[in-house]
């Protein structure tokens, strides 16, 4: 107790954040395990058809992807309607039984190419339907108040299963082959299809009128992202980050080490610091909660990774460059951790897996050929040009959204429309 002159004054308590709800921290668990069998087993097909070669490698990734975006507009729309948890629930059923199927007919032998080329289109198409329903689940199953905080712990856990998905499939499939990491991947469907049948969102899912064909209802969706005041300045916001961003560690950082001549082993390195600093910095946001103002929060990330790729690109040995990289990576996840709850928070409780799809499709859309264009720019003036530039974006999309008033604003707001945007069970 302090004294203040001749007065006694009692200690202030400390604040006690109230713990998430535990059907979402079940929910988190069954999807994040999940999650990691999904990267094993996505390494191991990848390590199967590079056996086939490179024109056959490129193929069975671009099964996942193409149908996997063109697809995702169509996915949160149908989310909306019949609802996520139902989507999740069919789209585990349908990956179980899939992975189920490979698991018997590869065992621990090659797989053929069409095997591998159709298991690779499930996924994409069930990836459509099923990432605008998993990504609009915090907001289901948490207040407003404890989302920011819930996404955080959400991305620390989604970071800790990419690292040990890679590994964990290179171990199954040195033990057991393709067929193993395959029955690997269906326990965990199993897992987080008997934690989806067991929890329910805490109110009740908004949807769209039922005379509304599934065409507008798309329609709707894009209209709504491209005219909110907050929702279109925060996607292209994200859309500037993963043109600038993603590319640094997984594409400009093994050039460079190349370039440079420091070996495989410094390019590890680099990436592995890289998620060593979104892995720390989530753990903190998911303890002590992002900042109030989410949009400023988000501007900062990108211009905090921004400062790491600047001195990424100017590193004069590997040690620079690893520190370099661990600034990248807390920049990355400061960003995530913003613009993800500032997008949900924004998003009507009628558009929650639409507004979702939206996101997942802007970062595939900027991504793409964002990549092609800082490979040509390395190959041609060096991986150091192409990490200036994504150095000089992300300053630019740092300015830009801190000059914005909508994302200044955002997050003192967004906590009220998800409120308006909630309604109670009856």
């Amino acid at each position: 107790m302090r004294t203040i002159g001749t007065t006694r004054v009692p200690p202030v308590p400390p604040v006690r954040r109230p713990a998430l709800p535990r059907p979402y921290l079940l929910w988190l668990a069954g999807t994040r395990a999940s999650l990691a069998g999904d990267a094993a087993l996505t390494f191991a097909l990848g390590w199967v058809a590079s056996a086939h070669g490179g024109r056959t490698a490129a193929l069975v990734l671009t099964a996942i992807t193409l149908p996997r975006t063109v697809l995702l507009l169509l996915g949160g729309a149908v989310g909306d309607r019949a609802g996520a948890r139902r989507v999740m629930i069919a789209g585990d059923a349908v990956m179980l039984a899939a992975a189920l199927g490979l698991a018997a007919t590869s065992g621990a032998s090659a797989a053929p190419v069409w095997m591998l080329i159709a298991f690779a289109a499930v996924t994409g198409t069930v990836d459509a339907f099923y990432l605008p329903a998993t990504g609009s689940m915090p907001r289901r199953l948490v207040g407003p108040e404890q989302l920011p905080r819930a996404m955080a712990l959400q991305q620390a856990g989604s970071q800790v299963a990419a690292l040990l998905g890679a590994p964990i499939g290179a171990a199954l499939v040195a033990a057991a082959g393709l067929g193993g990491a395959a029955l690997v991947d269906a326990g965990t469907f199993a897992a987080v299809l008997a934690v989806m049948v067991r929890v329910r969102p805490m109110a009740e899912e908004e949807r769209p009128s039922r005379r509304e064909g599934l065409a507008a209802g798309i329609a709707d969706g894009v209209r709504l992202v491209a005219t909110d005041p907050v929702l279109r300045p925060a996607l292209l916001l994200t859309a500037a980050a993963a043109a600038g961003l993603l590319p640094v560690v997984s594409l400009l950082g093994p050039l460079l080490a190349r370039s440079a001549g420091w070996g495989p082993g410094a390019a590890g390195l680099v990436g592995a610091g890289q998620s060593a600093g979104v892995l720390a910095v989530a753990l903190v946001a998911a303890r002590r909660g992002p900042l109030r103002r989410t949009g400023v929060g988000a501007s900062l990330g990108l211009a905090v990774a921004g400062v790491g790729t600047g001195a990424l690109a100017a590193a004069p040995v590997p040690a620079v460059a690893v520190l370099a990289a661990v600034v990248v990576g807390a920049g990355s996840s400061l960003f995530a951790c913003h613009v993800g709850p500032l997008v949900l928070g924004a998003a009507p409780g009628s558009h929650l897996s639409r507004v979702q799809s939206a996101l997942t499709l802007v970062q595939s859309a900027a991504l793409v050929p964002a990549t092609n264009v800082l490979g040509g720019l390395a190959h041609a003036a060096g991986a150091r040009s192409a990490l200036a530039l994504c150095a000089v974006l992300g300053g630019a999309a740092a300015a830009a959204g801190l000059a914005s008033p909508a994302l200044r604003m955002a997050g003192a707001t967004t906590a009220a429309r998800a409120n308006a945007g909630r309604r109670e069970p009856a």
